[in-house]
């Protein structure tokens, strides 16, 4: 594997194609596959062209993670490059570590040798998870062109069949970005809702394991959240903050409020689109919109930068104002232009919480 392949002349092509260097014995091997041809999948191409597609992903993916792009391309070019060596011909296994010894004997970067290992990484949920930054960037830029593509093609789980390890992919995927702590909008990468629910089952299945309250999960889980590190930051917050008093308050507080408003709804009664300030005659009614007008104010901003403690402590001052409100007024009253402000104010109050979490969702 470390002598020269003997048609060099007919990979010139392929060598271009890939910025490789025709001296050394990894580029020439990567050459060979793409001039090859070799398939990956009947409707996903050749491996040459998932190469490039792995290349335009880590591309975009390098500057979140922190990564040299220069070494991130590097790596993504030689990273399948082993699949052309006899030693992985021989120990299909083996393939990545190969990859990573060569590697090393022709001088490639430190990082670009580790990362042509642990891109495949991790394997199962007690594998390592990579730490280079060049590695992690090449292993989520080439386990969401699988997932992308074979989602792509409709090609997808069912019950237990998982013929292409998809599920083990999505799982290394929110691994890498849990443990390694990336900031990645999914949905900067794809655009399929399918695949961002796929990726919300792993996360779930992830977080559990790590010993969180599948309803809290499903409380700070909206169907378009795709920054998974941050669902994780909010289900940790709540976590904590739920079992507190102040976390007590705002449960049973919002959740009177919530509740009745969904009973309204569902019997098609009428909810003004805004308060109407010159409809609220009593104190209580008065107060609790003060409350909620300021306490939607700290919470969002506290939601800005990413504070969600301070946003639910903001949020847990509704309690006293919610109790009061339930105590002194009757929302459904009789003049129906007041019941709808009323219920708006309710209304006030669920989107109000709904920027931390949704709390219906919580049991108890």
């Amino acid at each position: 594997d470390q002598g020269n392949l003997p048609d060099l002349e007919t990979l010139k092509v392929s060598a271009e194609k890939f910025g490789l260097d025709l001296k050394k014995p990894l580029d020439q091997r990567m050459a060979k596959l793409d001039a090859l041809n070799v398939t990956f999948h009947a409707k996903l191409g050749t491996q040459g062209e998932r190469v490039e597609r792995i290349r335009a992903l880590a591309r975009q993916i390098a500057p979140i993670v922190g990564a040299d792009e220069a070494l991130v391309d590097r790596a993504v070019v030689l990273a399948k490059a082993d699949l052309r060596t006899e030693a992985v011909g021989e120990f299909p296994e083996l393939q990545g570590l190969m990859g990573r010894k060569y590697a090393v004997l022709q001088g490639e970067n430190p990082s670009v040798a580790a990362a042509i290992e642990d891109h495949y990484k991790p394997q199962g949920p007690s594998d390592r998870v990579p730490e280079d930054k060049v590695a992690i960037t090449v292993a989520l830029a080439d386990k969401l062109d699988t997932l992308v593509g074979f989602w792509a093609i409709d090609e997808k789980p069912t019950g237990s069949k998982d013929p292409y390890a998809l599920r083990r992919a999505a799982l290394g995927v929110v691994r890498i970005i849990l443990e390694r702590k990336v900031r990645l909008g999914l949905l900067t990468v794809f655009k399929d809702a399918d695949l961002l629910s796929f990726f919300h089952d792993r996360l779930k299945v992830y977080l559990r394991d790590m010993g969180a309250r599948h309803d809290i999960i499903d409380a700070v889980l909206t169907p378009d959240a795709d920054d998974l590190l941050l669902i994780a930051r909010r289900a940790e917050a709540l976590t904590a903050f739920i079992t507190s008093e102040d976390g007590k308050n705002l449960l049973s507080g919002t959740k009177r409020a919530t509740q009745l408003l969904a009973a309204e709804e569902k019997k098609g009664t009428k909810v003004a689109d805004r308060i109407d300030l010159t409809l609220l005659s009593l104190p209580a009614e008065k107060g609790l919109h003060a409350a909620v007008v300021h306490a939607s104010q700290d919470a969002a901003s506290a939601v800005a930068r990413e504070d969600f403690g301070a946003a639910m402590e903001a949020l847990s001052r509704l309690r006293g104002p919610v109790d009061t409100f339930f105590d002194q007024v009757l929302v459904n009253d009789q003049n129906a232009d007041i019941r709808a402000n009323r219920l708006a104010l309710l209304a006030a109050i669920r989107a109000a919480t709904a920027t931390v979490a949704d709390f219906s969702k919580i049991s108890g």
